[in-house]
């Protein structure tokens, strides 16, 4: 073949697959030229607020500075400042990071902005600790192709995202910590305002999100700042209903009050060398970074009062929420992620350290008398104070109190893991779910027909939720709504079918003990 002949093929392929650029679309900020994908027209890296940087550091966002012309949005935007943990086996890809790293991502099938297309809104996970938009996993394409507007949202993560101080609760009129948070709802304002240019109705907006992310969604389903944002939630191995913690090892909680928020940012910024809020500014990113705590336990949202105004259990028994149709659920072996191995002694005496005057109960419920017994209740016991039980609180407040359906979801799919000895008895572990919401799968765990079917039904039933407030639709099994009549779960698999709640009796028992926790804490008060 000529070279003449390759550069004419190869240009008509690359045609072919981006298509002709979408027209500009005009943002309140300024115009925005994406390209075409096979159809879906895709704009990455679109400003949503000023980089918060600087003075701006540990602040609320700012609006974004407007701009002449046409800017080219057709790259993903640099992640937010994270510890690097990457895991590509899991999807999880290296991201290039920096301080000005609020920007957004849009994919549209629209053809017009009278399409008004159902929206939905994407939150990464990561532990609050690391994330991004960029990750191949999060490609909007596939869903934007069953008729929704996708958008993936990015917020600050770690110490830059969720660091509180006595001296920021002071410059914020009472509330620090939860900016990460804040980014979330920016973004979310943002849809409001744009999104009907892109071809999306912004009256029919979902939020949904996995692990952090639907924690997140959790939280924005219950802060008055993200009234009206939404109409609908969908949280993959989330929630937020537990009380704030009064001990650094308190069993199963993660939350924390604003004054031991406070407590623990004072200590961060004496570990940083600043002497005050000022002087923390001044220090590089990469000064924060080096110093922050290693992996995924660092900082978290908190209790503030205003984002977040308090134990959501609460909030929930009294009706105090965003009362939205809700998709939720957890996969049925989420701690194998967390949990590599286990020790008998170490498991019991970590758990009687953990949960206090409840740990027999929590030891009958998951019993280690042997190295095997305690690594498959290590991971159980996390599967279900981090995820299940947190669902299961809301499924269950939420259909008696709320107007909006709820649809619980048990997914027991194994995926395609690698053929290594650490994935061997690994069900479907945490995060497994996401390239089946997707349809995006790794080369390193490619999808068989199997994995195709079972994705091609998620893709659907999250669609239809998008589109409608309900996952049922033609073909598709049919998903109960759950009640507190009828606590039935959709088991995603192959086949999937309606299913009671699984491990019944062990949530019951953390009923029990976060009941418990939560007495123990407002008596202290």
């Amino acid at each position: 073949m000529s070279l003449l002949k390759t550069l004419f093929v190869g240009a008509a392929f690359a045609a072919l697959m981006l298509g002709q650029a979408p027209k500009p679309v005009r943002t309140q900020a300024g115009m925005v030229q994406g390209v075409d994908m096979n159809g879906v027209a895709v704009y990455k890296g679109i400003p949503f607020a000023a980089p918060p940087v600087g003075n701006l550091r540990w602040r609320a966002p700012e609006a974004a500075a407007p701009w002449t012309g046409v800017r080219t949005v057709d790259k993903f935007a640099s992640a937010c400042v994270q510890v690097p943990i990457v895991n590509a086996a899991l999807g999880m890809d290296a991201v290039a990071t920096d301080e000005d790293c609020l920007y957004l991502n849009v994919w549209t099938p629209a053809k017009t902005p009278k399409d008004k297309l159902a929206v939905m809104v994407w939150i990464y996970g990561g532990g609050f600790a690391i994330g991004g938009t960029s990750m191949g996993l999060y490609d909007g394409t596939n869903l934007a192709k069953k008729g929704v507007v996708v958008v993936s949202v990015a917020y600050r993560v770690g110490a830059l995202g969720f660091m509180a101080h006595p001296q920021l609760t002071s410059e914020q009129s009472g509330h620090s910590g939860n900016y990460g948070l804040l980014d979330m709802i920016a973004g979310l304002q943002w849809v409001k305002r744009n999104i009907a240019a892109f071809g999306g109705n912004p009256d029919r907006v979902t939020i949904f999100g996995e692990s952090a992310g639907g924690i997140a969604v959790s939280m924005l389903a219950a802060s008055p700042l993200a009234k009206g944002l939404f109409q609908g939630a969908i949280s993959e191995s989330g929630g937020n209903f537990g009380p704030a913690r009064q001990k650094e090892n308190d069993g199963g909680v993660n939350m924390v009050s604003l004054a031991m928020g406070e407590k623990g940012g004072g200590a961060f910024l004496a570990k940083l060398g600043a002497g005050s809020i000022a002087d923390a500014r001044k220090k590089s990113a990469d000064d924060i970074l080096k110093r922050s705590p290693p992996g995924l336990g660092g900082f978290w949202p908190i209790f503030d009062g205003y984002v977040l105004p308090g134990d959501q259990y609460k909030l929930y028994e009294a009706g105090k929420y965003n009362d939205t149709p809700v998709l939720i659920g957890t996969n049925s072996d989420e701690g194998a992620l967390f949990v590599a191995s286990a020790k008998a002694a170490e498991y019991q005496s970590g758990t009687r350290s953990g949960y206090g005057e409840y740990a027999d109960k929590i030891l009958a419920a998951y019993p280690g008398g042997s190295d095997a017994e305690a690594l498959r209740s290590s991971r159980d016991l996390f599967r279900d104070t981090e995820f299940a039980w947190p669902t299961w609180a809301w499924a269950r407040l939420q259909s008696k109190a709320g107007k909006g359906k709820v649809y619980v979801y048990y997914f027991s799919h194994r995926p395609p893991y690698p053929n290594a000895p650490a994935f061997k008895d690994w069900g479907a572990a945490h995060a497994g779910e996401i390239a089946y919401v997707f349809g995006n799968f790794t080369p390193a765990m490619p999808a068989a027909a199997a994995d195709r079917a079972v994705s091609d039904e998620m893709m659907s039933y999250w669609v239809n939720f998008a589109k409608t407030g309900d996952p049922n639709g033609a073909g598709l099994p049919r998903w109960p709504n759950f009640t507190s009549t009828n606590g039935q779960v959709m088991n995603l698999n192959d086949p999937s079918k309606a299913i009671p709640v699984p491990n019944l009796d062990n949530l019951q028992v953390l009923e029990g003990y976060y009941a418990w926790r939560r007495g123990q804490a407002e008596t202290k008060h």
